[in-house]
């Protein structure tokens, strides 16, 4: 599992509305992931949405298939890979209105083909590594393209 959160000095809708778009998305995502919406953009989320996403994953091409499968606007929601890398991903988004800004919390539960060595040696640096870039987008919100 994983869990990260940052301060946005931002209103929590205009927070909330930055998430809500898939599209911002990829620039959240580190480069070397070459992360992609295949999905018609722009894309509609509400509960029992799919989207459909490609990367590449240390150069092997992946496909990346997601259900939304919470929808509480302006403060969560659920997204769970039904196809990809993981054999269970489920990203939980929340945020929490405060007196400077909004609380943007990510707490991910995933498990790895292979189990926990895989996951320790392999997996989790890189889980580790893709959220530390998201935190430091989200230094500068909204994140320049």
């Amino acid at each position: 599992m994983l869990e990260s959160e940052i301060l946005i000095p931002h209103s929590i809708t205009d927070v909330f509305d930055f998430f809500a778009r898939p599209e911002n998305l990829e620039s959240l995502t580190p480069p070397w992931l070459h992360f992609q919406i295949v999905t018609p953009k722009p894309v509609p989320i509400y509960e029992g949405a799919f989207i459909d996403y490609r990367l590449k994953l240390h150069g092997f091409p992946m496909k990346w298939k997601t259900k939304i499968t919470d929808w509480e606007p302006p403060v969560r929601f659920v997204d769970l890979q039904l196809k990809g890398p993981y054999r269970m991903w489920r990203h939980e988004h929340t945020f929490l209105e405060q007196d400077n800004g909004t609380l943007v919390r990510d707490k991910v539960e995933y498990a790895v083909f292979g189990g926990a060595l895989i996951n320790r040696f392999f997996v989790q640096k890189d889980v580790e590594r893709i959220f530390q870039y998201r935190l430091d987008r989200l230094k500068t919100f909204p994140p320049a393209d």
